[in-house]
């Protein structure tokens, strides 16, 4: 069962639209094929009312009416009058799974708590829901007052319940714990399904999820991405790996469609992805050191069971001051590109100066990297610039200083702008006017950041100019905005000298 449009929604700052919630309703079922989904809790809101109202009417017209649940309280007929009034067909009341909730929140006796859920369960079954309970802080329970948790289960397993749900609601248990506790309850009560809920406080929820399903749990609880409460739920995701990889357990979820879900859901609930998070982070496909890109050309070397085109994806090279020309091969057949011996070395030491100033070059950055090496690097350039000086401070206008070497002279000139690159080319003019020589007009200035770029992502700026009426472009590739167009600008000068 897949929590995110309940516990998820608990995330700090995370509250979806209802177009959102029922976009995400309809991927988990229609397109990942997730068993069931718990989509809300009872009573919330005006807005929550519509929003479960609208998933309900969809999945009557859809057939999947069964697979959505919704958190009910024991509060009488308030709760069960809100979830029959939107249409839904399965509660999953919440109840006490530890002695200490029962005597210190609800100030009860737990003969009167077990009595109260008794009669909840009748009334929703009176009503013809489907009924599943949680035990909250069964964890504790079991830990602190087992005694009360086999008397409660004594009093409601004959009472028509589908499903007894057992949290972790504080994330406490360790994966021996869990083992120990699931396989007590599966082998005490043969005839009752559990399902397991957990949650990630010690960084555990996937090995306790790992061995619930050792002990024989039967249904286990997960959000996409591992929103939730605190430090969150046992995340789609990576309990799906497991499940499959290590405990040869089948599932009817399609594995290829979980990426797509989780940055549907990450847009969403503007929660970032981690980019090592397993299975769906930015960077958990990715290698970084040439020996492990020329290790995958040789039987697959450095590469295990998770294998990214299972989950939509598809192994990455980093391009940076760790590549080898094996990384940079790879990528550059993705592409498409063939480049010669020597073409590769020259593109190759451009990456690594390029990732002495950044962490990482894209793929995307790739095809500008190549063009500019191939380009212009070859190329006999009269004019060159010797040193520049930028200066930026508040309150004042930036001031640059160029020296240029032009056939083998060199000269300098400061200037200030309404800008760095503005003072550069300001600076650039003078010396250009003390020798007479025409300057051109800049016509247009363009800065691309390629597909997928970060913040420190290589910047790619192209100049349009016009020199004696013809209109032409050049290009600069650096990590620096101002570097970049500083590129494309000698360039420039040395089409037109």
């Amino acid at each position: 069962m897949d929590t995110t449009l309940r516990d998820g929604e608990q995330t700090s700052g995370v509250s979806f639209a209802m177009q959102e919630k029922l976009g995400i309703a309809r991927i988990l079922l229609e397109e990942l094929g997730v068993d069931r989904i718990e989509i809300a809790s009872a009573r919330v809101s005006d807005g929550e009312h519509a929003s479960v109202k609208q998933i309900a009417d969809w999945a009557k017209e859809h057939g999947y009416i069964d697979k959505i649940e919704v958190l009910g309280f024991i509060d009488g007929d308030v709760s069960l009058n809100w979830i029959t009034g939107v249409g839904c067909k399965v509660v999953n009341l919440l109840a006490k799974g530890s002695e200490k909730h029962v005597v210190m929140q609800l100030g009860k006796t737990t003969d009167k708590h077990i009595a109260d859920v008794c009669a909840a369960i009748a009334n929703a079954k009176k009503r013809g829901l489907i009924v599943n309970l949680y035990l909250e802080d069964w964890s504790n329970g079991m830990i602190h007052s087992r005694d009360y948790i086999y008397h409660f289960i004594d009093e409601v397993k004959d009472k028509g319940v589908q499903r007894i749900m057992l949290p972790d609601t504080l994330g406490i248990l360790n994966p021996k714990q869990t083992y120990e506790f699931c396989k007590e309850m599966v082998t005490r009560y043969p005839d009752v399904r559990f399902d397991f809920h957990a949650h990630n406080d010690y960084d555990l929820a996937v090995a306790n999820v790992f061995s619930a399903v050792q002990a024989g749990i039967h249904g286990i609880h997960t959000t996409v991405n591992g929103l939730g409460e605190r430090a969150g739920n046992a995340p789609l995701t990576s309990v799906l790996a497991v499940v499959h990889d290590l405990l040869h357990v089948q599932t009817h979820i399609h594995e290829e469609k979980m990426y797509n879900v989780s940055k549907l859901v990450e847009t969403y609930s503007g929660v970032r992805i981690p980019n090592n998070k397993p299975i769906i982070g930015d960077n958990v496909f990715t290698q970084c050191a040439g020996v492990h890109a020329d290790g995958d050309t040789k039987d697959n070397l450095y590469c295990n069971d998770l294998l990214p085109e299972r989950f939509g994806r598809v192994r990455e090279y980093a391009l940076g001051k760790m590549s080898g020309k094996a990384n940079i091969r790879k990528n550059l057949e993705s592409l498409g590109i063939n480049i010669d011996e020597a073409s590769m070395q020259k593109v190759t030491q451009r990456i690594i100066e390029l990732g002495d100033k950044k962490q990482l070059v894209s793929k995307e950055e790739l095809p500008y990297i190549v063009s500019d090496v191939l380009k212009h690097d070859a190329q006999d350039q009269p004019i060159k610039i010797v040193n520049y000086s930028l200066s930026l401070t508040h309150g004042l206008r930036p001031v640059a200083t160029v020296k240029i070497d032009i056939d083998g002279k060199v000269y300098e000139q400061t200037a200030a702008g309404d800008g760095q690159y503005n003072a550069f080319t300001k600076a650039l003019w003078k010396i250009y006017m003390q020798l007479n020589k025409p300057i051109p007009e800049l016509l247009d200035y363009m800065v691309i950041i390629p597909p997928g770029g970060q913040t420190d992502a290589l910047v790619h700026t192209t100049i349009t100019w016009k020199f004696n009426k013809k209109v032409f472009k050049t290009h600069g590739l650096d990590a620096d905005q101002t570097e970049a167009a500083i590129k494309a600008t000698v360039k420039m000068l040395n089409l037109i000298n």
